[in-house]
């Protein structure tokens, strides 16, 4: 397959796993990846995932599929109904616990959209000068296992940067650590029990 006419564009890789890689691509040529993986051929970087030509089964483009940077009230409110849907009824959350202290007007959240409906968000907030929390991760259940998850991460991270954080902080479910770790999450807390999950918590250098 030719690789290059997928270069920034936003695609869905599925390599002869069966795994799902979501975002926009990076194409690299044959020889970038000899140093680093011994493998001399083209791929495609998709945040912090390298896939090699001979391991993609698959790849779509997804025009469709935007990440917004929410600044408008129905921006945000996508963030909102995509926390209701597949948190608060799912879990059953009451909106005050849902909706907390942190859900001010400053806070800045994306918002992934497919045919501009939304279907996964997170939001970001400063802990000091340096550091950013990043939280309410969460994406329709249609739309899971697909790598968008990771892409809405990775999209949070890209945007802290940019406003000059250096360091990018979550309190994860006991349960999803691992999906952090493969994005170079690393705990640095003890677990414990929240209102409603029991979270640890979890630090990565962005800068």
């Amino acid at each position: 397959m030719e690789l290059s006419v997928y270069d920034r564009q936003m695609v869905r890789i599925t390599d002869r796993q069966g795994r799902m890689f979501t975002g926009r691509a990076d194409v690299y040529p044959s020889g970038f990846g000899l140093h680093e993986f011994g493998r001399e051929e083209e791929s495609i970087r998709i945040g912090v995932y390298q896939i090699f030509e001979s391991d993609a089964a698959r790849i779509e483009t997804l025009p469709d599929l935007r990440v917004l940077r929410a600044a408008e009230t129905w921006q945000q409110a996508g963030a909102y109904y995509v926390r209701i849907q597949a948190m608060a009824r799912k879990h059953h959350i009451s909106l005050r616990q849902e909706f907390d202290e942190h859900d001010r007007p400053d806070t800045r959240y994306i918002v992934v959209t497919d045919r501009d409906f939304p279907v996964s968000t997170a939001r970001m907030y400063p802990l000091d000068g340096s550091s950013v929390m990043i939280g309410r991760v969460v994406v329709l259940p249609e739309y899971r296992r697909q790598g968008i998850g990771s892409m809405t991460v990775l999209e949070c991270e890209q945007w802290a940067a940019e406003l000059g954080f250096t360091r990018a902080v979550l309190e994860s479910r006991d349960n999803k650590t691992a999906f952090y770790e493969q994005l170079g999450y690393e705990i640095s807390g003890e677990p414990v029990q929240g209102d409603t999950f029991r979270c640890i918590r979890m630090e990565k250098d962005i800068g």
